[in-house]
C-alpha cells in the first residue's frame, strides 16, 4: 500500500534539478515531476522561475502549478519583523498552501535548482512540512560540481579539503575563510562580488580564482576572476579555487623572481592552534623550512619540499630560506608559537637585512604564543601587566637574565619564563626561583605548563617556594604570579589562577 492509501495524505517531494541543463535532471526527478499532482516552484515578483524552465520538458500539462512568489528579494521592506520577518511570513504562507494539497491527498513536488538541501529554497518547506507528511528528497547536481566540470579542473585531491563559502559573509570573515582553505567555492556572488574580490586579493588567492557564470545554462561565462567586471556579475555565478595539486608546477621551474619568505607561527602544538592566515600561507608555499620537530606538525602536501634541520642553526636556516626565495620559491619558515617571540622572525630578519637579501620580500605571520596558551589552561594569570623573559643564557649572559628578572620582580610584574631548562642548562630554574623569592612570598602561585596542546600536556599549579627544577624541561613554560595573583579552588576541586585587573594604590 502507498503512503497515501495508508494515511489519506499526499507525499512531499523535494526535487533537485541540477545546475540548469534539463538533460542533467536525474531519471528519478523526471519521473516524479511527470506524475505529480502538484508542482510548486519559487519565483521573484516578475513571475519567471528558473526551476520551472529547467523542468518544463517533464511537465505533462495536467498538474496543478503552485507559484511561490517571494514578496521581496534584496530590497528593503516595511514589515515589522524586517527582511527576515517578511520572508518567514512568506514561508509559512507557502507551506500552508502546500499542506492544503497534501491534506487533500495530492502528491506535491517542490522544484529546486541544484540540490534541494544545498542553499536551496526547498529547505524552508522541508523544515515546516517534513515532520507532518511522508517526504522524499531527490538530490541534484550542485552548482559546485557543475562549475568544476565546466572548468575541467579537480576541486580536491589526496588529503585536500573543500570549503564552500557564502559570499554574503562579512569581508573580514571571507578573507579568513579563503586564506585557510585548500580549495574553495564561493557562492552567492551578485552584489557581493566586490567584497569577494577584495577578500581573495587580501588572502593572496586572487590569481588562483576562476569565475563560472550560469554553468550549463544560456549565457555561460568562464574566465579568471581577476578579469571580471563587478557590475556584470549575476547571482547565478560562483568563484572557484581549484585543487592545488594538479596545476602545481615542479619547484625547479619556479625561478621567475617572484619568490618570498613568510615566517609562520604555528602555535604551541598541532593544527588546532593554527590561524586561518597561517594555514593559507602554508598551503601556498612551495618550500617549508624549519626545525624538524616543528615541520612534523605541518600536514604534507603534494609538490611541496620540506627542508628540516637541527634546532640550533637558526641563522643558517634563515639564510637557506632567503636563498630559496631569491631563486623564485615561495618559502614558509615554520616556527612554533609566535615567530616574533624568542623564535625565527628575528633570525630571518637579521639575515634579510644583509645587502644580498634586502630585495627579498619577508612577512611575519603571527601565531598563538606559548605564554598565552599556558595561561588559558590555568585561568587568567596574565590578566594584568606582565613581562616575558627567556632563561636561556645561550645568546646572552646570565647576568643580563638575572638583572631583568630582578627589575621585573621589583616592579611586581607577573613573569612568563621561556626556555627554562634543557639537557645542557640545568641550573637556571633554581637560580631564578631563589632570586624571585627575594621579592615574592613563598606562597606566590606558579603555573608549570608542559606541552600545552600536545599529547603529553600537563599543567600544574605550585607555590614559588616549592618549585622543583627537576620537573622543568625545555618544553615547559613557567608563569610566576605577582603579589596580587590569586590561586582559588572552585567547584569540583578545580584550581584557577588569576591576576586582578585593578592594582591597589600605594
Amino acid at each position: 500500500m502507498t503512503d497515501r492509501q495508508i494515511s489519506g495524505v499526499g507525499r512531499l517531494y523535494g526535487v533537485g534539478l541540477g545546475p540548469g541543463d534539463p538533460s542533467l535532471v536525474t531519471v528519478r526527478a523526471a519521473e516524479l515531476i511527470g506524475k505529480a499532482d502538484v508542482v510548486a516552484y519559487h519565483s521573484a515578483r516578475h513571475g519567471r522561475s528558473i526551476a520551472r524552465s529547467i523542468a518544463e520538458r517533464y511537465l505533462t500539462g495536467g498538474q496543478i502549478e503552485e507559484k511561490l512568489v517571494y514578496p521581496i528579494t534584496v530590497e528593503t521592506t516595511d514589515h515589522p519583523g524586517g527582511y527576515r520577518g517578511a520572508l518567514d511570513d512568506f514561508y509559512e504562507e507557502a507551506a500552508a498552501r502546500l499542506a492544503a494539497h497534501l491534506d487533500a491527498g495530492r502528491d506535491v513536488v517542490v522544484l529546486a535548482e541544484g540540490d534541494p538541501l544545498f542553499y536551496g529554497s526547498y529547505q524552508h518547506m522541508h523544515k515546516r512540512l517534513a515532520h507532518r507528511y511522508p517526504t522524499e528528497v531527490v538530490p541534484g547536481v550542485t552548482s559546485v560540481s557543475a562549475a568544476a566540470a565546466r572548468l575541467g579542473q579537480p576541486l580536491t585531491e589526496a588529503e585536500e579539503t573543500l570549503t564552500v563559502i557564502p559570499g554574503t559573509l562579512p569581508e573580514e570573515e571571507l578573507t579568513a575563510r579563503i586564506a585557510a582553505a585548500d580549495s574553495a567555492v564561493i557562492m552567492k556572488l551578485g552584489r557581493t562580488f566586490p567584497a569577494v574580490r577584495r577578500a581573495l586579493e587580501r588572502a593572496g588567492r586572487l590569481d588562483d580564482a576562476q569565475y563560472v557564470e550560469r554553468a550549463f545554462m544560456d549565457g555561460e561565462r568562464i574566465l579568471p576572476l581577476a578579469e571580471v567586471e563587478g557590475e556584470t556579475v549575476p547571482y547565478f555565478s560562483v568563484a572557484v579555487l581549484p585543487s592545488k595539486v594538479a596545476p602545481l608546477e615542479p619547484v625547479e621551474r619556479r625561478t621567475d623572481g617572484a619568490g618570498a619568505v613568510a615566517v609562520i607561527g604555528t602555535g604551541p602544538a598541532g593544527p588546532l592552534w593554527l590561524t586561518p592566515e597561517a594555514r593559507g600561507v602554508l598551503a601556498e608555499a612551495t618550500d617549508l623550512v624549519g626545525y624538524t620537530t616543528y615541520l612534523d606538525r605541518v600536514p604534507e602536501r603534494p609538490g611541496q619540499r620540506r627542508h628540516g634541520s637541527d634546532n640550533k642553526v637558526e641563522s643558517e636556516r634563515a639564510e637557506y630560506a632567503l636563498e630559496l626565495a631569491r631563486r623564485g620559491h615561495k618559502v614558509a619558515v615554520v616556527s612554533s608559537g609566535d615567530p616574533g617571540v624568542f623564535a625565527m622572525a628575528t633570525a630571518v630578519l637579521e639575515v634579510a637585512c644583509e645587502e644580498a637579501y634586502r630585495d627579498v620580500p619577508v612577512r611575519i605571520v603571527p601565531g598563538m604564543t606559548a605564554a598565552h596558551a599556558a595561561a588559558s589552561r590555568a585561568g587568567a594569570p596574565l590578566g594584568h601587566d606582565y613581562a616575558v623573559v627567556s632563561l636561556s643564557d645561550r645568546l646572552k649572559p646570565w647576568d643580563v637574565v638575572a638583572r631583568r628578572l630582578r627589575a621585573a620582580a621589583e616592579a611586581d610584574l607577573v613573569l612568563a619564563l621561556y626556555n627554562p631548562g634543557s639537557k645542557s642548562r640545568t641550573t637556571q630554574v633554581a637560580l631564578a626561583r631563589d632570586l624571585l623569592l627575594e621579592y615574592r612570598a613563598p606562597e606566590t602561585p606558579v603555573v608549570m605548563a608542559r606541552d600545552v596542546g600536545g599529547p603529553t600536556e600537563r599543567v600544574r599549579i605550585v607555590r614559588l617556594g616549592e618549585l622543583d627544577p627537576a620537573l622543568v624541561d625545555m618544553r615547559t613554560i613557567l608563569l610566576i604570579g605577582s603579589s596580587q595573583t590569586q590561586a582559588v579552588e572552585r567547584g569540583g576541586g578545580v584550581k584557577v589562577v588569576w591576576t586582578p585587573r585593578r592594582y591597589p594604590e600605594e
